[in-house]
C-alpha cells in the first residue's frame, strides 16, 4: 500500500479522534475522504444576508457523527422557490444558506450509515441528492409514501441557519445530519450530473402527471395540453412524451420555449401573443388539436390569468391538473357554471412530490435520455458559487431555461 505524508497524517488524525471522541459525541468519519485530496477544514457557503444579495461566508466543517454524511457539492439548480426568497423573502428564512436542487460525492459518513433512503447500498465516492426532511413528523414510516407529499417536511435549502450553516447546496459541501433529524437521501450515481441537478424540478411533474392520472381521463392517446413552457412546463412535455403521450399542444408566450418543448415532445404549439382575447386563444388551441379541444390540461404559468383561461382549452367532460402555484401568486377568476360545472371538468391540485416519485423520477431521466429528449439542454446558464449573486438575477430575468450553479 502507497502510504505518503498525507496519508499518515489523516490515519494519525482518525486514531486521535477514535480515542478521544469530540465534544458534542460525534465521532470520526467511518472512511476516509474520497479521491482527489483531504476534507478542508472549513466550507464556503452562499449565505442570503439580504433581499436580492447573498454573501460567501466561510464555516467550519462539523464533525461527521455516526449517522451523518458529508457531501462534496457538485451543482445545484436554481428554482424559482430561490428566485421568490432571493427577492422577497417570503419566507422570512434571512439569513439563510438556500439551494434544494443540488448533488455532488459522498467525501465522509458515519459507521451507520449502510444504505440511502430506498436501501441501496452507499459507500464514500457515491453520488447523492436530498429529499424531504420528516423531523417534523416521525411518524412518516407508517403512512403510505405515495400520499405523503413533502407539504409536511422540511428540505435542505430552506432550514433556518443554525450553528451548522452547512444547510443548503449553494455552497462547496453540504451536511446531511442523521438520527432523527430525519433526513432523506437517494444513491443516484448511476445518472450523470446534468440528469442529477434535474432530478428535484423533474419529481414536481412525475408527480403531477401521477395526480393527473387518479382522474382515470388522461391516457396514451389523450389530446393534452400544457401551458407555460419555462422548465416546469417543459419538464412537464417530456414526463408525459416518455408515457406515451404524443398528441401535445404547448402554450406559451415566447417561440424559442415553444421551440423547445417541440423538441421535449410536443407535437404543436400555440403563441398565445398571436391572438386577441380568450375566446380566440381557445380556438387556436382547438384548431391545434384538429378541431377538437383538449381532453387533459396542466396548467403550469404560476399566472392568475393562465388558471382562468385554462378551461376554455378543455372539452366537456375533460380534465385539468394545476401545478403553477408553488407560492401564492394571487387570485384567479372563474365562472364555476361555464368552467366546471356545465362542462363536468374533473381538477386536481398537485404540490412538489412524495419520497416514492423521487425514486420514480431516476427512471423517467434515464428513459427520456434513452429516446432522444434533450434533458441537459435544459440547463441554459451555468454559474460558479461566486457569481451566485449573478445567477438568481439571469433566473429572475427569464433569458434563459434552467440555471445551474457548477462547482
Amino acid at each position: 500500500m502507497d502510504i505518503n505524508s498525507a496519508s499518515i497524517e489523516q490515519i494519525v488524525r482518525q486514531v486521535l479522534a477514535d480515542m478521544s471522541g469530540s465534544a458534542n459525541g460525534a465521532s470520526a468519519p467511518a472512511a476516509a475522504p474520497a479521491a482527489g485530496g483531504s476534507i478542508p477544514k472549513t466550507s464556503r457557503v452562499a449565505v442570503l444576508t439580504a433581499k436580492n444579495h447573498f454573501d460567501i461566508k466561510e464555516y467550519p466543517i462539523p464533525p461527521v457523527g455516526d449517522d451523518d454524511i458529508l457531501v462534496k457539492v457538485e451543482g445545484c439548480g436554481v428554482c424559482g422557490t430561490d428566485a421568490h426568497e432571493f427577492k422577497n423573502d417570503p419566507f422570512g428564512l434571512i439569513p439563510v444558506a438556500l439551494g434544494h436542487e443540488g448533488t455532488g460525492e459522498i467525501v465522509a459518513m458515519g459507521k451507520n450509515v449502510k444504505t440511502d433512503t430506498a436501501g441501496k447500498p452507499v459507500k464514500i465516492g457515491d453520488k447523492v441528492v436530498t429529499c424531504m426532511i420528516f423531523k417534523d413528523d416521525p411518524e412518516i414510516t407508517m403512512y403510505d409514501l405515495n400520499k405523503k407529499n413533502v407539504g409536511g417536511a422540511d428540505v435542505y435549502g430552506l432550514l433556518p441557519d443554525d450553528d451548522v450553516h452547512l444547510n443548503g447546496w449553494f455552497s462547496d459541501y453540504i451536511f446531511i445530519r442523521g438520527g432523527s433529524f430525519g433526513s432523506t437521501f437517494f444513491n443516484v450515481s448511476d445518472l450523470d450530473l446534468d440528469s442529477r441537478i434535474l432530478i428535484e424540478p423533474a419529481a414536481v411533474l412525475v408527480h403531477a402527471v401521477e395526480r393527473a392520472k387518479t382522474t382515470n381521463i388522461l391516457r396514451f392517446n389523450s389530446r393534452v395540453v400544457v401551458q407555460g413552457c419555462g422548465p416546469i412546463g417543459l419538464l412537464c412535455i417530456a414526463v408525459l412524451r416518455t408515457m406515451g403521450v404524443e398528441n401535445i399542444c404547448a402554450v406559451d408566450g415566447n417561440d424559442g420555449r415553444l421551440a423547445f418543448a417541440k423538441k421535449m415532445g410536443a407535437e404543436t404549439s400555440v403563441n398565445f401573443k398571436n391572438f386577441k382575447g380568450i375566446e380566440a386563444l381557445a380556438g387556436g388551441v382547438k384548431d391545434a388539436f384538429g378541431g377538437h379541444l383538449a381532453d387533459f390540461a396542466f396548467q403550469c404559468t404560476g399566472a392568475p390569468g393562465g388558471h382562468s383561461n385554462i378551461y376554455k382549452f378543455i372539452r366537456n367532460g375533460g380534465g385539468l391538473c394545476e401545478l403553477g402555484f408553488f407560492v401564492n401568486g394571487g387570485d384567479a377568476t372563474i365562472n364555476p357554471h361555464f368552467d366546471i360545472c356545465s362542462k363536468e371538468i374533473t381538477t386536481v391540485g398537485s404540490w412538489v412530490y412524495t419520497l416514492r416519485d423521487y425514486a420514480t423520477t431516476f427512471d423517467f431521466l434515464k428513459r427520456a435520455k434513452a429516446i432522444g429528449l434533450p434533458i441537459s439542454d435544459l440547463i441554459t446558464d451555468r454559474f460558479p458559487l461566486e457569481q451566485i449573486n449573478e445567477a438568481l438575477q439571469t433566473n429572475l430575468a427569464m433569458t434563459g431555461l434552467k440555471i445551474a450553479i457548477i462547482n
